[in-house]
């Protein structure tokens, strides 16, 4: 018997493999979370100190989301061919440097340029990670292994939320402000990280020596199968656009993130306003909030895959989310607030990171560098149209309750488009066959 006629276990290899990916890019998505939204801890000192309006925050906040929304399909499309081991290091490394360079912002203008490079720099790696996945793990399994990285999220806005109240209370010292050291000591660590992943991240399976032969055999057959069963294989991410599925995946990408983002941006001054609690009690709020937003994520990621539904899963959070918005655009009363609020952090990260399983689903492994990439840029621009005009709200109204009416309905929406594709879908993107079953 050669070594690849000996026998797989399909738990022990995929096991493997989970452990030696996956804790280190749900890492580097955990950092490049917290430098992208530690803003919203910054402004509770930056908007006083810099005099920054409602409207220049907002659009500040989203001009991130419109270049990372331009370059993801380009810095994809680089990934698939330089490997996600030396690419991925080199979007850490920039991002990194940018943001600590935050730390030296004194102007709106010189906010929007920082904000915009540093989107620049960060474009590329949430679907550049989604692509990695797909080269590794096979299609039942995914679900779960997106959300073991992303479950990363609400453990980085919890350490974030942990510590931003302790560094804004380093203010004066050396001479610089609160915020200042907020974002020196927030960035420094995608720095460190990147050389990690150049020397540690394998692009490909066949190059690792981890895995057997018999293994890696296994695992080339599992997703040449899954790349057999799958159809809508569209290179150009305009063509993509043609499907009324990839369009609606696209709306529903659009209105959840760029009003969980507005939302988010502004969520501890709404907090802080409504009850007076300093930023230490804010983000230690924030911080249990997201731990059980990580319990949540696997919980739900578990769930999806052992039923084989995509959609429910993805909704049902949408839904809960919209109604703890709808409360906060009600009420400002403290406690009514404070429950708002984790009850947004908690089920936000669940509905979402459990979405991005669906753009993998539909499209074939050779446009799925390109497809995911197109899916999540044009989403993303939600993240630039929705922040802005939430401060340009901010500034008319005097309050937020306007935008958090405004936000609560756009997730209704998102999940009802959701539902709606669930009930059309026997075996498309929101329910997939479980393993044993023909694909």
């Amino acid at each position: 018997m050669t070594e690849t006629d000996e026998p797989v276990s399909e738990a022990v290899t995929l096991r493997k493999i989970a452990w030696r990916l996956l804790p280190l890019i749900a890492l580097g998505y955990a950092i490049a979370y917290v430098d992208r939204v530690n803003i919203s801890f910054a402004a509770l000192q930056m908007n006083r100190d810099l005099g920054f309006s409602a409207t220049v925050y907002g659009l500040g906040g989203g001009l991130f989301f419109l270049s990372y929304a331009a370059l993801e399909v380009p810095s994809n499309m680089v990934l698939a061919k330089v490997g996600a081991r030396r690419w991925i290091a080199r979007i850490m490394i920039t991002w990194g440097v940018l943001a600590m360079g935050m730390a030296f912002v004194q102007t709106p203008w010189q906010f929007y340029l920082m904000r915009f490079l540093l989107g620049a720099a960060e474009a590329g790696f949430f679907p550049g990670v989604l692509y990695y996945v797909t080269l590794w793990f096979p299609e039942t399994h995914r679900a779960r292994a997106i959300t073991r990285f992303y479950f990363a999220v609400p453990l980085g806005a919890a350490a974030m939320g942990a510590v931003s109240g302790s560094l804004l209370g380093m203010q004066g010292t050396l001479g610089l402000a609160g915020w200042q050291w907020l974002f020196l000591a927030q960035g420094l660590p995608a720095v460190l990280l990147s050389i990690v992943i150049l020397f540690c991240l394998p692009d490909r399976p066949e190059k690792v020596r981890w895995l057997s032969a018999a293994e890696k055999a296994w695992l080339t057959a599992r997703l040449a199968a899954d790349a057999a069963g799958r159809s809508g294989d569209h290179p150009n991410p305009f063509r993509a656009l043609l499907s009324p599925t990839v369009a609606a995946l696209v709306a529903v990408n659009f209105l959840a993130l760029g009003s969980g983002y507005a939302f988010t941006l502004s969520a501890p001054e709404i907090v802080r306003g409504a009850t007076g609690l300093s930023a230490d009690a804010i983000g230690y709020i924030a911080a249990a909030a997201n731990l059980a937003g990580a319990a949540l994520i696997l919980t739900n990621g578990w769930l999806s895959d052992r039923t084989g539904d995509r959609g429910i899963f993805v909704a049902g959070p949408m839904l809960v989310v919209a109604a703890a918005l709808a409360l906060l655009a009600a009420t400002e009363a403290p406690a009514a607030v404070i429950v708002g609020y984790v009850t947004y952090t908690a089920f936000n990260v669940a509905g979402l990171a459990l979405f991005f399983t669906t753009p993998g689903a539909i499209l074939h492994p050779r446009s799925a560098a390109v497809g995911v990439a197109a899916i999540n840029s044009l989403g993303q621009l939600g993240s630039f149209v929705i922040p802005s005009l939430w401060g340009v709200a901010r500034d008319a109204t005097g309050t937020y309750h306007a935008g958090l009416a405004v936000v609560a309905a756009n997730f209704a929406i998102a999940a009802t488009i959701v539902l709606v594709l669930r009930a059309r879908a026997k075996r498309g993107a929101f329910a997939q066959p479980r393993h044993g079953e023909a694909h």
